[in-house]
């Protein structure tokens, strides 16, 4: 049998196609966008980087006065405050420059005084912010646009231009050199009627309509109805009250005479008096000072953030 030359060639087998590599998942718990993962609500890796260090930059101006008076509270004669870079970790570490503060004033008469006042004006604001909002924004009568116009008007002026005429009312009144003189002019303020205004403005007219066909009064709204939907705000319109009350200078000082009613923030002038060429000790009751802020901020920031955030959504 004879063998033709095509019988000879072996078939020739189809060349096999390489395995296929494994496409590796994209991973998108990342902060940052990745390519092909989507993420329109992340930044790139390079913009992350750049947040992050204006949040570091914003941070050091933010808290970077109080470390350094921190700081300086702390430092014993020994230590060089006026040194550059500062140095923050005290080498002379004592608590004498506080035992001092509370040896040349009557701290705990002058922090009273000044809680007095400030836990008046953040109550008070509260109180009055909260009707009158409730009247600017619920309800409806004559001279309402006319009465926003008069309280937009009050903000475009600065406190100082006000003093004189505040200062004569109270004299007349025969508040001067008293907590009542300080207290009365900041019982409620323009700017906490309008965030209150605006939070009484998310409330629903039906609810309350509602509430007036089933027979409810006013008070019976306002405790039921406007104060549960306005809480959140309140709480900011306290802190800032609380605060401004509590770091007031100027107005207390123009009051106030007999050096036994001041407040901690003008009995602290007694320092810069006594003990001008020593920082450390104006820096300790600096931080006498503002410890009770913190505290209180520390406290009540939930209730602050929760006013901010449901103000943000409602409005």
């Amino acid at each position: 049998m004879s063998v033709t030359p095509q019988d000879s060639v072996p078939a020739q087998k189809p060349p096999i196609a390489p395995p296929a590599r494994e496409r590796r998942p994209v991973r998108t718990d990342r902060p940052w966008k990745v390519k092909g993962a989507g993420g329109f609500g992340k930044p790139t890796l390079a913009g992350l980087i750049t947040r992050y260090v204006l949040l570091l930059i914003m941070l050091m101006v933010a808290i970077g006065p109080f470390i350094w008076q921190l700081s300086t509270s702390l430092k014993g004669p020994r230590d060089d405050i006026y040194s550059f870079p500062p140095e923050l970790i005290p080498g002379d570490l004592t608590l004498d420059n506080y035992a001092r503060v509370a040896g040349t004033i009557p701290i705990i008469d002058y922090a009273w005084h000044s809680l007095i006042v400030a836990v008046t004006l953040a109550v008070a604001n509260v109180v009055f912010g909260t009707l009158a909002g409730y009247a600017l924004g619920c309800l409806r009568f004559r001279g309402k646009r006319l009465a926003m116009v008069i309280l937009l008007s009050t903000l475009l002026l600065p406190g100082e231009v006000t003093l004189m005429s505040q200062f004569l009312t109270i004299k007349t009144l025969g508040l001067a050199n008293t907590l009542g003189g300080v207290i009365l002019p900041g019982l409620v303020g323009a700017i906490n009627v309008l965030l209150m205004t605006a939070a009484c403005r998310s409330i629903p007219k039906e609810l309350i309509e509602a509430a007036v066909i089933d027979g409810a009064s006013t008070w019976q709204i306002l405790r039921n109805i406007v104060w549960p939907s306005v809480r959140g705000m309140a709480s900011v319109v306290a802190i800032f009250a609380f605060i401004g009350g509590w770091d007031d200078f100027l107005w207390p000082l123009i009051v106030l005479t007999d050096p036994a009613k001041y407040t901690l923030t003008v009995g602290m002038e007694y320092l810069n008096s006594n003990f001008g060429s020593d920082p450390r000790v104006v820096a300790a009751g600096t931080m006498i000072a503002l410890i009770p802020i913190i505290v209180f901020f520390a406290f009540f920031q939930k209730f602050f953030f929760r006013g901010v955030e449901d103000g943000a959504i409602k409005g």
